[in-house]
């Protein structure tokens, strides 16, 4: 990997030259998204806030925070995530510590969080399970905004545990949020969970070699390698999910823009009724969602599905 250097001078540099000159080397080192970017990783090398920027914007940098701030944006043209870089994502509404050994979330998987915040009444208690919970960004995303709700992230990996553990600590939710080292609902009862979710790798394996240098080396091959075609998680999941959920419950399963035909077919083989896809804000398909047959849903306001 090569290093870098910027042209950052070490005095008299202010929050708003210090960002544009942290957009410029990232535009010049072919990264997308620079502004963004550059104002994120500055605000941390700077102890600013946002607001920071724009009241004050002719505020000086020491020459610590110039030096952090190009080590920031060397290992960012080297194409690292921000992600990593900062060691924290935001998703939803919250603010998830993140490593190599998660995945990074990102927008398109709040369409779940959405979905399920929108369909199920707030004042019930909900017990819900999260099969490949990595982070944990799911699972806390909807118990930070349910407090009746308990929930259990499954994971194969024990560092991606780790990490989901930690966030859930801080975040006050240790007492509603479980974690388990599975093979996705391996061991889990029949017809217990209220809600299933799950973001599971579904990229073929022939595709991870073309990914941009930001997924392809430095996100767990665990969470992104489907499998041939990318549908094999999907294969494992499908019966498995309709398993332990209880009757009336909800599903709510990320897929890749291709995938729903596919996915949609192997829920509705499995037993699971209303079966349809969610987009994302970019109008791709991106969220399979369904129930297990009740006449009547115990969770509240009926899914808007079929």
């Amino acid at each position: 990997m090569t290093t870098a250097t910027t042209d950052l001078p070490t005095d008299g540099l202010t929050l708003v030259q210090a960002w544009a000159a942290a957009r410029r080397r990232l535009e010049a080192a072919g990264i997308e998204g620079p502004v963004i970017d550059a104002r994120l990783m500055l605000e941390v090398a700077a102890q600013a806030t946002r607001s920071d920027i724009v009241t004050d914007p002719y505020r000086v940098l020491t020459p610590d925070q110039v030096q952090t701030l190009d080590r920031f944006l060397n290992r960012r043209a080297a194409r690292e995530p921000v992600s990593h870089i900062l060691g924290r994502k935001g998703f939803w509404t919250i603010e998830l510590k993140v490593t190599p050994d998660v995945l990074t979330p990102r927008p398109d998987t709040e369409v779940i969080v959405d979905y399920v915040l929108k369909t199920l009444t707030p004042d019930l208690p909900l017990h819900m399970l999260d099969l490949g919970v990595g982070s944990g960004a799911i699972l806390l995303a909807i118990l930070s905004e349910r407090v009746m709700a308990t929930g259990l992230g499954v994971d194969i990996s024990t560092a991606a545990l780790e990490v989901a553990r930690e966030n859930a600590a801080l975040m006050g939710l240790s007492d509603r949020a479980h974690f388990l080292h599975a093979d996705w609902a391996e061991g889990q009862p029949d017809g217990h969970y209220d809600l299933v979710v799950s973001n599971p790798p579904y990229i073929a394996t022939g595709v991870i070699a073309t990914l941009e240098p930001e997924v392809r080396e430095h996100e767990p091959h665990l969470a992104l390698d489907g499998g041939q075609d990318g549908l094999d998680a999907y294969r494992k999941l499908a019966g498995e999910i309709m398993r332990v959920l209880k009757p009336g419950g909800l599903f709510a399963i990320e897929i890749g823009y291709d995938q729903s035909r596919a996915v949609e077919a192997l829920m509705r083989h499995a037993g699971a009724k209303g079966v349809r896809t969610l987009k994302d804000l970019a109008n791709r398909n991106r969220v399979v969602t369904g129930t297990k047959k009740l006449e009547k849903n115990p969770l509240g306001k009926a899914p808007s599905i079929g």
